[in-house]
């Protein structure tokens, strides 16, 4: 009997696995293939007490060893994203709440995109951007409908790496499927 309960699970899994991959589908067949220029934004948020003692002022610099080109750089550490346009455009960059499975450092593709889901928390979230799979749990960016980014409970493996609403949009205007995201300890 217990065969037959964990392969219904093994089958409903792979069922909503194959529904998520072709909602997402479904919403990256009308993104644009290359992001539209950003227009001027908002001064960034002050950073995180983790990030250090940033002049919101100025420019957070790149991580060294995050690549080049068009491109999204996550460093998990800082908990920061930047979104790198155009060589001479001053990248977008804010803090986001971690997940608590982390991708490993590299470079990834985004692969899927959704308008709007459920979390792995169970929580509506919007401009949902994925780029890659670690221990089993899919992960990406996504701003939560309410606006918040509370920590993530401890005790769940979530891969939402959220951001603010204004954040969220940016991140869904800029990083297309193919899109290329690069992630630094």
């Amino acid at each position: 009997m217990a065969r037959s309960s964990s392969g219904i699970v093994a089958g409903l899994t792979a069922a909503a696995l194959a529904a998520i991959g072709f909602l997402g589908y479904q919403a990256s067949a009308t993104a644009p293939e290359r992001p539209p220029q950003a227009a001027p934004q908002a001064p960034a948020p002050a950073p995180s007490p983790a990030a250090g003692k940033q002049d919101p002022a100025k420019p957070v610099p790149l991580p060294e060893g995050s690549g080049t080109g068009v491109r999204v750089v996550y460093s998990v550490g800082n908990k920061r994203v930047w979104l790198v346009g155009e060589a001479g455009q001053e990248p977008k960059s804010f803090t986001v709440m971690p997940s608590t499975v982390h991708p490993k450092a590299g470079s990834y593709l985004v692969g899927s995109r959704s308008g709007a889901v459920t979390g792995s928390d169970g929580v509506p979230i919007e401009h949902v951007v994925r780029f890659a799979t670690t221990e089993g749990v899919i992960i990406g960016f996504s701003a939560r409908a309410d606006g918040a980014t509370p920590e993530p409970d401890p005790n769940r493996k979530t891969g939402g790496i959220r951001m603010t609403k204004a954040d969220g949009d940016a991140m869904w205007a800029f990083a297309t499927i193919n899109s290329k995201v690069v992630v630094v300890p």
